[in-house]
């Protein structure tokens, strides 16, 4: 089932996420859910705040970044078949360079800025499974997984740009709230008129 995913100015998106525990209820279903939406919006990663939930599940399909001309035949295959699904992830260790890449989130439609990120991290997590795992990742990986996991921890990616291009987006963010966007996929807004 597609859900509408939430607008910019939600509470929902600054709370730090609840741990899982296995029984939580229709949890292979809500997964399930979250792909079919991060899909249908042309995502590569979803968070669970981004559907209205506090908890500390998201999923990521870096399948779309493969296509890239600028990557080497041996990146694109990693991006190709990377699809998995993280339960109370805790990074562990960020390292490396910080490199900028224009980001963007489906809780904030048309707009894009550059972000920077350490090249790699350390993540140790439940896949869907219940089964806990410590991995390293990086490049393109590392970027999407540490996007989504600061969902789970209340951050924006509009919170890692300077004061400048913040005040030059306040804008298009109040018309998020308000509900003026318009992306091809279904949200629901915080601020909406006449909600």
């Amino acid at each position: 089932m597609i859900l509408p995913i939430v607008g910019y100015g939600d509470p929902v998106l600054r709370k730090v996420g609840a741990s899982l525990t296995p029984d939580y209820p229709q949890l292979s279903e809500l997964i399930h859910n979250m792909y079919d939406t991060m899909y249908n919006a042309y995502g590569v990663g979803l968070a669970a705040p981004q559907i209205g939930l506090p908890i500390r599940l998201f999923v990521i399909d870096a399948e779309p970044f493969a296509d890239s001309e600028s990557l080497s035949a041996e990146e694109s295959a990693q991006l190709k078949g990377f699809k998995r699904t993280f339960i109370n992830a805790q990074i562990l260790k960020e390292e490396g360079e910080e490199w900028g890449f224009n980001e963007g989130c489906l809780s904030i439609p048309d707009v894009r800025e550059d972000v920077y990120r350490k090249e790699r991290v350390t993540l140790q997590y439940c896949d869907e499974n219940f089964m806990e795992k410590t991995e390293v990742f990086d490049g393109l990986i590392a970027r999407v997984i540490q996007h989504e996991y600061d969902h789970i921890e209340g951050i924006l990616f509009t919170d890692k740009i300077s004061m400048l291009k913040r005040t030059l987006i306040k804008k298009k963010l109040q018309n998020i709230m308000e509900g003026k966007a318009r992306p091809d996929y279904r949200m629901r807004f915080y601020n909406k008129k006449g909600r």
